[in-house]
């Protein structure tokens, strides 16, 4: 048993230093920052290389906080598949975020059903009744993708007859604290 715990210790210290931010592209120390993730339960399965979060999941990174009722931690082993050597690293492949999703850093606030992060794109989709807040304003869609080197965001409709991107823009309202 006490194997196990540190096992599934090991695992989540050399898995989660990688882990990148969400809001903006990355500020070079951004990434260095330690990763704090709390959550109900865990489940670590070296085998396929991913580690498993759900109940309440909060996840921290610097000053972005994901919440969500289950994380899926995808990695990238330097070692043998399977195995966790002392040493070791291991670099994050993707991350699934599932059910009441919501992503905060700074004067951003994105929330939908489900996020997944694709590390080597360094991209963000978050997906299902997608509502994203910047000093104010709000951008509603199906889809949201932010691509985190460049900053370009895409914001795409559900596939309904009537479903459309929703934008609301209020001016002066930059310096404002969000709530959401």
């Amino acid at each position: 048993m006490k194997y196990i715990k540190f096992l599934c210790l090991l695992t989540l210290l050399c898995l989660l230093p990688p882990l990148t931010t969400v809001a903006a592209p990355a500020k070079p120390n951004q990434q260095q920052k330690p990763v704090q993730i709390e959550a109900d339960h865990m489940l670590s399965t070296p085998k396929d290389n991913s580690v498993f979060f759900s109940g309440r999941v909060v996840a921290r990174q610097g000053m972005m906080i994901i919440n969500a009722d289950e994380l899926t931690v995808y990695y990238n082993s330097t070692g043998k598949k399977g195995k966790v050597n002392a040493g070791e690293t291991k670099d994050i492949k993707q991350m699934w975020a599932k059910g009441h999703v919501k992503i905060n850093q700074d004067n951003w606030v994105a929330t939908g059903d489900t996020a997944k992060y694709f590390a080597a794109q360094r991209k963000i989709v978050i997906t299902g009744h997608t509502k994203v807040w910047q000093n104010g304003n709000m951008v509603s869609g199906e889809r949201f993708i932010l691509f985190l080197d460049s900053g370009k965001s895409i914001v795409e409709p559900g596939t309904g007859k009537d479903e459309r991107v929703k934008a609301f823009f209020y001016p002066g309202q930059a310096d404002k604290k969000q709530t959401h």
